[in-house]
């Protein structure tokens, strides 16, 4: 089993991995298959299911769907560019991209959110179609956004399934469970950090590598910044205001004071995640880590150990990333980071094993207590449901990101407070999450049907 660093950690843009991200490139990629394709085209359509109808207009799941279809990526998005574009296509009624002719498209009358059944394959799944000039439809191919800004066809879907037991890369340490990999390491005598560059190297050179994970962390720190300066009300009607700045401002006035608490550090590891899931909410450029309603986590560690703990430095950045998207990886392979599929146990707590491995590795904890850290982090995430108020990654997500980087930071104390020997492996977690989001009622797998979104409203 190979998943990059690059495939955990994307540059994207918010509210949602899933919901925005997914479907913008499930859009992009129907355009090449039309370019492909020997067909004169006239027309556009598509249709939303599952999660992505029910919380798809919180998450800007039609705008996100309609701008793909318009040519953008999340990579490169251009927020002004974007919103001039969906003007137009508003206006006009048609989108015109390259390397096809325009095409009649009214996202009033052409897009479509089915609110029956969820698709077969997965909860956030969505059909695209193109027309020709009597509005038949002479193409289709449904998509299914799996988290992450992972996007599958029904397929690559049906397909990957059935491949999952005997999945393997040509990469040398093709570990697919804690245990393979925790053997690979005993047997080598590499770090998981180690092993994971051994992968990585098999598909590009170190200085890209290299150049790669510095972009990410870029991006992570400079979304943290923008954050802590925000200001105001986030938009989706709930009237959320930004708090990471006020947060800040208290904190920088309490330092130097004697009188301050020990707990204070607790704040300084929330501002940080909050700060990034508030720029998220408002739809600005956050890195997927592993999603972006998790998007927090990771950033929000790093940051605290790279300002907060003796003899950090930008050195550990890698070893970090690379660890942590290690344990990611295992995750998203096993189980899931979609919370539509799992709940927020695969999200928030994907991200907080993500988070308590890789600063358990960068300060010096062996394979064995990264595992152990991952395994506690997640574990005290298991049964935790997706429930978003209105179908905004706002609440109970911003603050569910502050607490899950406390409990990330704590499970790796823990973990290197012992020697790697525990009861409960990283694996046994791991499918427990699975089976767990697999029994769990479809209206806490955001849904937006149950939990907080159903009872904030009617107090």
């Amino acid at each position: 089993m190979f998943l990059s660093v690059f495939d955990m950690f994307k540059v994207g843009i918010g509210p949602s991995s899933s919901h925005t991200m997914g479907p913008m490139v499930a859009a992009a990629r129907f355009l090449d298959t039309m370019r492909a394709s020997p067909f004169h085209f006239h027309g556009l359509r598509a249709s939303l299911h599952g999660s992505l109808a029910f919380t798809g207009v919180g998450h800007a799941t039609d705008r996100a769907t309609i701008l793909g279809l318009a040519g953008f990526a999340p990579d490169t998005y251009d927020a002004e560019k974007a919103d001039a574009a969906f003007v137009r296509i508003r206006d006009t009624k048609t989108i015109e991209v390259p390397g096809l002719p325009p095409l009649a498209f009214d996202p009033l009358k052409d897009l479509h959110f089915d609110f029956g059944p969820a698709l077969p394959g997965h909860a956030n799944g969505l059909i695209l179609k193109a027309t020709d000039a009597q509005g038949d439809v002479i193409l289709q191919e449904t998509y299914y956004s799996i988290g992450g800004g992972f996007v599958l066809t029904a397929g690559e879907l049906a397909e990957a399934g059935e491949k999952r037991a005997k999945a393997r890369a040509d990469v040398p340490f093709p570990f697919e469970t804690a245990a393979e990999m925790l053997q690979m390491a005993n047997a080598s005598g590499l770090s998981i950090a180690q092993m994971k560059r051994q992968n990585e190297l098999r598909f590009r050179s170190a200085a890209d590598l290299d150049r790669g994970m510095a972009r990410i962390w870029e991006v992570m720190t400079n979304c943290i910044d923008r954050g802590i300066k925000g200001e105001g009300i986030l938009p989706g009607g709930l009237k959320v205001r930004r708090r990471a700045k006020g947060i800040h401002d208290a904190l920088m006035a309490e330092r130097g004071l004697n009188l301050t608490p020990p707990h204070t550090i607790n704040d300084w590891m929330s501002l940080y995640a909050m700060a990034v899931n508030e720029e998220n909410a408002a739809g600005g450029q956050v890195v997927t880590a592993p999603t972006n309603g998790a998007a927090g986590v990771v950033p929000a560690v790093l940051r605290y150990w790279l300002d907060h703990v003796p003899g950090a430095g930008p050195s550990g950045i890698g070893d970090f990333l690379l660890t942590a998207a290690a344990i990611g990886g295992l995750c998203k392979h096993n189980a899931s980071i979609s919370g539509a599929e799992c709940g927020c146990q695969a999200e928030v707590g994907s991200a907080a094993a993500m988070a308590a491995a890789g600063i358990c590795a960068v300060m010096g904890g062996s394979p064995e207590q990264v595992e152990n850290a991952a395994e506690i982090a997640l574990e005290h995430h298991l049964g935790m449901t997706c429930d978003p108020v209105k179908g905004l990654v706002q609440v109970p997500c911003i603050e569910r990101n502050g607490l899950g980087a406390i409990k990330a930071i704590s499970a790796a104390s823990l973990a290197l407070r012992g020697d790697g020997q525990h009861l409960v492996s990283l694996d046994v977690c791991i499918e427990t999450m699975r089976q767990t989001g697999k029994d769990m009622h479809e209206k806490y797998k955001e849904t937006s049907l149950g939990g907080l979104a159903v009872n904030v409203p009617n107090c």
